[in-house]
């Protein structure tokens, strides 16, 4: 079985609470024996993967496989293209630089719905959409990437992971991966022997 689940805000990727005030996915009413595939931080919003199936968290996880998530983040002032640059040839995180991203700056908001809670809102300083497309899953990457270049993100979403996508899902809704997507995935990630 496989799942995509729209994560809200607040959120854990796991089953068992932390000791925060943050939710688990204990709640969403998910089939027995799943677990999620990776993680989103409970500030971070979108696509997340559950499955039963153990052999999803080696093929897609895996640094060798550069499996491409696509975020959306909301971040502070418009990046200039010496920061957009920075971040599409890679920027020093712990010393290592990041892979190269692909990145663009999205001309209108995405349509989703706002965030619950809402986000403050804020006269003095506006805020941009920018698209990023990863290979890496370093913690908390694309919010320490642009915060490296002067443009801390405020709001981020996973929307994509390899060829699966959010799409209109709603957040807290959750449901089977279609044949379709499967297949799609079995292509892109090989059984390695």
């Amino acid at each position: 079985m496989l799942i995509v689940f729209h994560k809200p805000y607040g959120i854990l990727s796991q089953f068992t609470p932390d000791g925060s005030n943050n939710g688990t996915l204990s709640t969403f009413g998910f089939p027995r024996d799943v677990y999620s595939i990776g993680r989103l931080d409970a500030d971070s919003e979108g696509l997340l993967l559950l499955s039963d199936e153990s052999c999803w968290n080696t093929r897609l996880l895996e640094p060798s496989r550069h499996v491409q998530k696509t975020y959306w983040a909301l971040v502070e002032r418009k990046p200039t293209e010496a920061a957009l640059s920075a971040l599409r040839n890679g920027v020093s995180l712990d010393g290592k630089t990041t892979l190269p991203t692909e990145i663009r700056l999205l001309d209108r908001q995405p349509d989703i719905a706002p965030r619950v809670p809402p986000l403050r809102i804020r006269k003095t300083v506006q805020d941009y959409w920018l698209e990023l497309k990863l290979v890496e899953g370093r913690n908390r990457q694309v919010r320490r990437m642009t915060a490296s270049v002067g443009n801390p993100t405020i709001r981020l979403l996973r929307v994509g992971m390899g060829p699966i996508e959010l799409g209109g899902m709603l957040a807290g809704s959750w449901r089977n991966a279609t044949q379709s997507e499967r297949e799609n995935l079995q292509r892109l990630l090989p059984v390695v022997e």
